[in-house]
């Protein structure tokens, strides 16, 4: 029986690559960052969010409470103190612990406001308020779009556009299909010229997926998608890349299940070994 012994050749051909440190080194740093990068945001954001209550809303609740305290020793409250002690006992705090109760005032007065909003009078107080800084050039100009925004994301009206249908719509050509959000009926007037049912379709942009641009479509002409808000969101946010809740890859065609080639697509635009 003869043996055949492997040539210099092959075993080289069957010998694995080496791999250098620096092609090393990036696989294993951009799989750290992909792994820290998610915590590393949201605490960002965190933080940034506990600087914005501190620097705009706790300094001056710390100021109010020292303001307050220097007035219930004048009333005879409490012992008399002159306002440089007070300043002096507030400089001796830890300033981690001053920007804790700062930022615990300031989400007490947060809640406060939105109390005081909640019923007729409060409500009808904060709209002359709101007329008062209208009669304000400079204010003129910026309060609106800002109210415009913060409603939108905060009170009913996100709630609402948090809990509406995702559809696909094509704003172009046949078979070019854009994600968007119905946010309401469309406008009667244009549905009477037409003679046809419309629909509101909100279609965000990439990857600032709060901006885009408003669509008013006939209703049968948009597809509902089986998604939520937030997965159709998040696979604008990242450009197509991921979808789902827990970060499922977007596969490269969408008729690779049988039953996204139904959702996303009409017959007509399927492969033809697809259509059925």
């Amino acid at each position: 029986m003869l043996v055949r012994e492997p040539s210099p050749s092959s075993d080289a051909s069957a010998a694995p690559r080496r791999v250098g440190f620096l092609e090393d080194f990036k696989r294993f740093f951009v799989r750290g960052l992909a792994a820290l990068l998610p915590t590393l945001i949201t605490l960002w954001l965190l933080i940034k969010v506990w600087s914005f209550l501190w620097e705009n809303l706790g300094v001056h609740c710390i100021w109010a409470i020292k303001w307050f305290w220097l007035k219930l020793g004048e009333w005879g409250v409490v012992a008399f103190r002159p306002a440089g002690y007070i300043d002096r006992w507030f400089d001796e705090v830890d300033p981690w612990k001053l920007q804790v109760v700062g930022v615990a005032v300031a989400f007490v007065v947060v809640y406060i406001v939105g109390l005081f909003v909640g019923n007729i009078i409060g409500r009808t107080g904060w709209r002359l308020l709101e007329m008062g800084l209208m009669r304000i050039p400079i204010v003129r100009a910026i309060f609106p779009a800002v109210k415009q925004v913060t409603e939108f994301l905060l009170s009913e009206r996100g709630e609402q556009f948090r809990s509406s249908r995702v559809v696909a719509v094509q704003p172009h050509a046949n078979g070019i299909w854009s994600i968007g959000l119905v946010t309401g009926g469309g406008l009667k007037q244009l549905g009477d010229a037409v003679q046809r049912d419309m629909v509101t379709v909100f279609v965000p942009s990439s990857p600032t997926a709060f901006a885009g641009y408003v669509m008013v479509v006939p209703r049968d002409e948009v597809v509902d998608l089986p998604m939520s808000v937030e997965d159709a969101l998040r696979l604008l946010a990242t450009g197509g890349v991921v979808s789902g809740s827990h970060g499922d890859l977007v596969l490269p065609y969408p008729w690779a299940h049988a039953e996204a080639g139904r959702s996303l697509a009409r017959p007509a635009d399927r492969p033809p070994d697809q259509v059925g």
